[in-house]
Order: C-alpha cells, then sequence, then structure tokens
C-alpha cells in the first residue's frame, strides 16, 4: 500500500463517513482557486453526536480531545468530497476550534490537540498548521467540539 492520507487513515483504523449534510443555510466547503474552506464539523460517530454537553461540566478534557478528533474526520470527509483525493492537500493552513465550556475551563489547547495531532498523523508536515481555539458557551445540538479547516490543494 502507498503512502497517501488514505492509507494512513486506514493505518489508524479510521473510515471516513460519508460527509454530514448542511444543519442549516450554508454550504459545507467553498473552493477559491487553491484553497478549500471546510465549513465547521460536529462530532459525529455513526451519524450521532460523540457526546453532547460543556468542557469544566459534563465533557472532561480527554471526552473533548476525542470529540475533535471526530470533527477532525468529518472535516476529511467533506474534503474528499470536495476533492476526491485527499493527496491533492498541500497543506493543511488553519484548523478552527470552538470549545463549548464553562467560563472557568482553560485546557482548551488540549481539547484542540485531538483534531491538530490527527491532521499531522495523515498528511505529516503538511499537516501542520496554524489554528485558533476558543471557548464558548454554546454550540449547535449542545455538541462540545467544532472543528473548520482551510486547507490548500495542488
Amino acid at each position: 500500500m502507498s503512502d497517501t492520507p488514505e492509507s494512513r487513515l486506514a493505518a489508524l483504523g479510521i473510515e471516513l463517513p460519508t460527509p454530514a449534510a448542511p444543519v442549516a443555510n450554508y454550504l459545507p466547503w467553498t473552493r477559491s482557486g487553491s484553497l478549500i474552506v471546510v465549513s465547521g464539523q460536529l462530532p459525529l460517530k455513526d451519524g450521532k453526536l460523540l457526546t453532547t454537553g460543556k468542557l469544566g461540566a459534563a465533557v472532561s478534557p480527554e471526552t473533548g480531545a476525542e470529540a475533535a478528533r471526530y470533527c477532525l474526520i468529518g472535516v476529511l470527509a467533506q474534503l474528499k468530497a470536495a476533492i476526491g483525493d485527499l493527496s491533492k492537500v498541500t497543506r493543511v493552513l488553519r484548523l478552527g476550534g470552538f470549545i463549548s465550556c464553562t467560563p472557568e475551563f482553560t485546557a482548551h489547547a488540549g481539547v484542540m490537540n485531538g483534531a491538530s495531532d490527527l491532521a499531522v498523523a495523515v498528511f505529516g508536515d503538511a499537516g501542520r498548521h496554524a489554528r485558533s481555539t476558543v471557548g464558548v458557551p454554546s454550540l449547535p445540538l449542545d455538541a462540545p467540539v467544532e472543528v473548520e479547516g482551510l486547507f490548500e490543494i495542488g
């Protein structure tokens, strides 16, 4: 098997799901030239939220990191639908993470590492990216995490 993003996903035991349909009036992704922006994805497993609630209350940092990983799996599913082959990705430029949390919660970076670590595992050095991680009071469907991405395509 060749060393591709898809083969790395398979080696990690990850099969990309069918991309989630938008739940409101937006596109799941847009492309301009060599850039693709993927809209925020929730942590879906088998079409259902992996967990619900806030970090710092019902959701542990470890579960939050797992949720962020599932969010990125959703981002990658949208990206693959957009371009057909993840080998076309030349760079993960940026990931944005939204963490639903209590005002006292401060471990945002560790939660978002669940997504960032997977990006590097799948794309190698091209997966190293700029990132913003923001704590928010709530997210759609009571999700604990939402992740969006910006990618360069060759």
